[in-house]
């Protein structure tokens, strides 16, 4: 009855949680509410900013900024077109170039972007930084956040529905059980997932920053830059994002649907 009952609570769960995310239309997960990811995100960005130093370059900062609004008008515009208006009430724009000479840029749900200063070594024009802004705010209208956290509850399901299954085998039947299933969970379903959604906030991004009128095809020499400054040699399988080698030739088998589609230069 517990295995009934297990199978049946998960597949309630699958049934009734599902969502489109919006330009690639792909079907995810979402067992987390909008008002719990945005509590939680505008938490965690307001204890960020309060020990973040804000930087002091002001070309760069207004860079940022300048990129920024023109990637939010182009998103908003997009989720109009596509009968999503209800979703721009989520989204409280903040662009801010914080101190930090890491390679790194992020959006939370709600739409506070930071980008770090280490970053604008690369993007070093607005096209280029429109790149990685595009790509930052896909993840958020896509619902990456949520969808994660949706894995992590099916994932904590899961792991109780395999001790229900092997609840009348031996010991050590359930201990090699619950370590496969670890393993499975996190490079079978959480680290290509993590994958998948860097590649759709990739697609995305060219999309938005299309739509906002830069020119989507310097992203191919931005990621050649990203690659050529990074000394990582993790398998591809086992990272949460696509190598290099991979996110470059998708984007370049992108770009003429999205330009064709979106008027891209």
């Amino acid at each position: 009855m517990k295995k009934i009952i297990a199978m049946l609570a998960v597949a309630a769960m699958l049934l009734t949680s599902c969502g489109s995310v919006p330009i690639t239309g792909r079907k995810q997960l979402n067992l987390v509410s909008d008002q719990e990811v945005l509590a939680a995100s505008l938490q965690q960005y307001a204890s960020f900013m309060q020990t973040a130093t804000v930087s002091t370059n002001k070309t760069q900062s207004a860079q940022v900024t300048r990129v920024g609004q023109r990637i939010a008008a182009a998103t908003e515009a997009y989720l109009r077109y596509a009968g999503l208006e209800s979703e721009i009430q989520n989204l409280a724009w903040e662009f801010n170039l914080v101190r930090s000479d890491e390679v790194n840029a992020w959006c939370m749900p709600g739409g506070k972007i930071v980008v770090y200063e280490g970053i604008m070594n690369l993007a070093t024009s607005d096209d280029e930084l429109a790149v990685v802004i595009g790509h930052e705010v896909a993840h958020a209208i896509a619902k990456h956040s949520n969808e994660r956290m949706s894995q992590q509850v099916l994932a904590e399901y899961g792991a109780q529905a395999i001790g229900i299954f092997t609840s009348g085998k031996s010991a050590a039947t359930q201990q090699i059980a619950q370590q496969v299933y670890g393993l499975g969970a996190q490079y079978g379903v959480m680290q290509p997932f993590s994958r998948k959604h860097e590649s759709e906030a990739d697609k995305m991004g060219l999309v938005l920053m299309t739509i906002a009128g830069y020119n989507p095809d310097v992203a191919v020499t931005f990621w050649q830059k990203m690659q050529a400054s990074s000394s990582s040699n993790v398998p591809e399988f086992m990272s949460s994002h696509p190598s290099h080698e991979t996110r470059i030739a998708d984007i370049k088998k992108w770009l003429p649907e999205v330009k064709k589609q979106y008027g891209g230069n």
